[in-house]
């Protein structure tokens, strides 16, 4: 994982925001790894000051957040350090039983730098996150999907990849207008307390006429 495989990424996400035909994405690796880890190679040599004025790293999660399509993240394999940051920027994870996560940095004498802090801890709560962070120790797909990380877990990658791509298909035979702002309204979540949240809710949150009249809706996506 590097500023030039993360610009590649990005790109892609970018053409297929634009792209009408597509209504959400599956990102996924191979079946020994999803990302095995950042490239130590382009980091070690950056001083503090060259990595905070050149704001390295900042574009890695910030343009992936900025997508309004769903992305589902297809976890087969290892996904350490920023492979799980990574992984956990999707808005939905799939894994295999087996996969392998963690956020290892601590033993090369840092910290996670794409996140993995922040949605590690909200995913599967402060202690666990912490013990997890401070050890370096990886936990299984089935400890993620346990902890509430992951949505579902499989037994094979190729079971992973079809369930991913199965949901992706489903979300994408729904209105991308009520798709948009249901993703909108979730991730504001994140960010904003249970009253304000169901404020913003309630504002977003319009006519429901195919439900009221009890008739199978045709989506216009306008």
């Amino acid at each position: 994982m590097s500023s030039s495989f993360m610009g590649e990424i990005n790109a892609a996400l970018y053409s297929f925001e634009r792209d009408a035909s597509i209504g959400a994405t599956v990102i996924t690796g191979n079946e020994k790894a999803f990302i095995a880890g950042a490239d130590i190679k382009e980091m070690k040599d950056k001083t503090f000051s060259e990595a905070y004025s050149e704001d390295f790293i900042e574009p890695w999660s910030l343009q992936v957040s900025q997508i309004k399509k769903p992305i589902i993240s297809a976890v087969n394999g290892y996904a350490l350090g920023g492979g799980c940051e990574f992984a956990m920027m999707a808005d939905i994870m799939y894994c295999t039983s087996s996969a392998s996560f963690g956020q290892p940095e601590i033993k090369l004498g840092v910290i996670p730098g794409a996140g993995g802090s922040q949605r590690l801890t909200r995913a599967i709560g402060k202690s666990r996150a912490m013990e997890l962070i401070l050890t370096g120790k990886n936990f299984t797909g089935k400890e993620a999907f346990d902890w509430g990380l992951a949505a579902r877990i499989f037994e094979t990658p190729k079971e992973c990849v079809e369930g991913a791509v199965e949901t992706a298909a489903l979300i994408a035979s729904y209105s991308k207008i009520a798709v948009k702002a249901a993703k909108e309204v979730v991730n504001k979540s994140q960010d904003l307390g249970i009253r304000d949240g169901v404020e913003f809710e309630r504002r977003v949150f319009h006519g429901m006429k195919a439900f009221a009249e009890k008739k199978k809706a045709e989506w216009s996506h306008k």
